[in-house]
């Protein structure tokens, strides 16, 4: 299945639910691309020896990676991970997310401030950039098992929106002129 990205509309229905606005408005990865997230698919099958994933992380320096599995069984305090993860927010880095197996979405806002919803499935390879406001959900399935992978060491740190003061949100926000 190939990667979907859309605009999503203002419901407050469940998060993991698609929000789709009617009529549908979908976004291309050339747009995708124009808010510096980029994709890549891969086959996730073979993670561990596959040479295209080998290849993007040396070009891209992604020295550290991890696996986590995001399921109620798996994650502890779950619910509570669920709402953290969801809060709007962003990085001082790159945010980097391989989906091995389940499925889950990432919001993202565009130039105007709306969001849009990418849903990924097994196979996609994703990357948010510094400064990006964003969030993260599952779908219904309430399963994902996903990469995380970094420059250098992980950093974790969250910062709630509003976050305008940080450099690498006024970076971002410059970026976007020229775009």
């Amino acid at each position: 299945m190939a990667l979907e990205a859309w605009y999503m509309d203002s419901s407050d229905e469940d998060q993991r639910e698609p929000h789709r606005l009617h009529p549908h408005q979908p976004v291309s990865l050339d747009q995708l691309k124009e808010l510096g997230v980029f994709h890549w698919r891969l086959d996730a099958d073979r993670y561990d020896s596959d040479p295209e994933l080998s290849r993007i992380r040396e070009e891209r320096g992604y020295s550290y990676m991890d696996i986590i599995t995001i399921h109620e069984d798996t994650l502890p305090n779950y619910e509570e991970k669920l709402r953290m993860f969801y809060e709007e927010h962003l990085h001082l880095d790159d945010e980097i997310r391989y989906i091995l197996d389940g499925r889950a979405y990432f919001d993202v806002r565009d130039k105007e401030d709306r969001w849009i919803r990418i849903s990924m499935s097994k196979g996609d390879l994703i990357t948010l950039p510094a400064g990006i406001y964003h969030r993260f959900t599952l779908d219904r399935t309430n399963y994902t098992k996903a990469m995380r992978l970094f420059v250098g060491e992980p950093v974790w740190k969250a910062h709630n929106r509003p976050a305008d003061h940080f450099p690498v949100r006024q970076q971002y926000v410059s970026s976007l002129q020229g775009s």
